[in-house]
């Protein structure tokens, strides 16, 4: 089986491309930019494309085309695809979404969703099932050193862990039959119209569970509770519920004790991870065990020594791109490191995020202890963005409209300098946003990575 994929960079789509490795398939793509993930796959056997995206790079004699949502329908080898799919009975052009749907078919599907929580969530399931015997395939949007630094794990048996990402209703494909709700918040806003279509959207894909599918769900989560107890409620399948606050009672002075990973909120994904182990039917020895040999993932809180000349200090890399993300992970890094001083360069992600929680934003970075905020560049996201947003916001005016002096802006380019002439040592240094900001830690760490 011959197989392409446009956008081969990406978290997931590279986790599809290294399953399809595994089932010896010929695999090939192409991404605009290269990465730490195009030159994990090269390094793989397969055959990249980097930079313009022409038609000619696809090959004639492919089974299936993967592109990626963010892939716009006029891009030259998705068009391409699409005619050579025109001309045969036998070739198939999926979306990722579509390609992972078909995937879940084959399998006892546990999808991890919600807006915040889902790759550390799935990334202590993951371990757990696998520390269990219960041997899972696992497709994650982060990466994990017992993966082999990947985000993806081969298993043989009838198990997928999946992360079911919420933009432009991809879960809607999956077919799982173990649910995972974390919380839901206000996102992805250049695709649902309000809060009210996101909870529409979840309670569809909710309603998916076949008859004897489970649904894990946070009963603390507001918007969770007006999914669960509002219309159409009898609609929905088997559920298993899980009350956080009792939940807590029972284990929380033992997760604080053995979790490695700080914050409120790593303490609700371990909880919740639990809870789907526990419906599993994995014992608490070993579900405690797993949990307390988690490490963190690939920029979830990842920590490593940083240095700029002989100046040295702590630095953190996160994924954080939510007002509610960026907030839990600063609460988290203050209560580790109460007597420090805590540095912050945040890279908003999306022009049109940036836009619709403008003021979202504003009340977090306002409220943050932190002795320097720093906010660059909004990190444009091919595919995905609106021009009149574009002209409409900034980090600049992200900045200056928090009225903070300690909150400034910096392009890119002028952040080292700045650290460099500013740090006495010492300091938590936090590098937070899910673009390219992450380029940043890995070039302030004393690790080569």
């Amino acid at each position: 089986m011959k197989i392409y994929f446009i956008g081969i960079g990406g978290i997931g789509v590279s986790a599809l491309a290294q399953y399809y490795l595994e089932k010896s398939a010929i695999v090939s793509g192409s991404d605009l930019t290269a990465s730490e993930t195009t030159d994990f796959l090269k390094k793989k056997g397969v055959k990249i494309h980097i930079g313009e995206q022409k038609a000619k790079n696809v090959p004639k004699d492919i089974d299936l085309a993967v592109y990626s949502p963010a892939v716009n329908r006029g891009n030259p080898e998705l068009r391409k695809c699409f005619e050579m799919q025109k001309k045969s009975k036998s070739l198939r052009v999926l979306s990722y979404p579509q390609a992972l749907g078909q995937l879940t078919k084959k399998y006892f599907t546990i999808a991890v969703s919600g807006t915040h929580g889902k790759s550390t969530t799935a990334s202590m399931l993951g371990l757990i099932m696998e520390k269990a015997g219960l041997d899972p395939t696992v497709i994650i949007g982060t990466k994990l050193k017992e993966f082999g630094e990947t985000n993806f794990r081969m298993g043989r048996s009838k198990y997928l862990l999946i992360e079911a990402d919420e933009w432009r209703a991809s879960f809607l494909n999956y077919f799982p039959n173990i649910i995972i709700l974390t919380n839901i918040e206000k996102e992805h806003l250049d695709y649902y119209k309000n809060l009210k279509h996101i909870l529409e959207t979840y309670r569809k894909y909710i309603k998916r569970l076949p008859e004897n599918g489970v649904l894990v769900a946070n009963l603390d989560d507001k918007n969770i509770k007006k999914i669960i107890f509002g219309k159409n409620t009898a609609e929905l399948n088997k559920i298993s519920i899980f009350n956080f606050q009792a939940l807590k009672q029972k284990y929380e002075e033992k997760l604080k004790k053995l979790l490695k990973v700080p914050g409120e909120h790593n303490l609700i994904n371990a909880l919740t991870a639990l809870k789907t182990a526990q419906v599993l039917n994995i014992p608490d020895e070993i579900i405690l065990c797993s949990l307390s040999e988690y490490c963190g993932a690939w920029r979830r809180f990842e920590e490593k020594e940083g240095k700029i000349g002989k100046t040295r200090f702590t630095l953190i890399s996160d994924y954080g791109h939510h007002p509610s993300e960026i907030t839990a992970t600063m609460k988290a890094v203050n209560e580790k490191f109460k007597e420090r001083k805590i540095w912050l360069v945040f890279q908003p992600h999306q022009y049109q995020r940036t836009f619709y929680l403008f003021k979202d934003f504003l009340s977090a970075l306002r409220k943050m202890k932190a002795e320097k905020i720093i906010i660059t560049d909004i990190f444009d996201v091919a595919g995905r963005e609106n021009e009149k947003m574009k002209k409409g916001v900034n980090a600049k005016k992200l900045a200056e409209k928090t009225g903070k002096e300690n909150i400034i802006y910096l392009p890119r380019e002028k952040i080292i300098g700045f650290l460099e002439k500013k740090l006495k040592g010492g300091e938590v240094l936090v590098i937070m946003g899910a673009g390219n900001i992450d380029e940043l830690f890995r070039e302030l760490s004393t690790e080569k990575n």
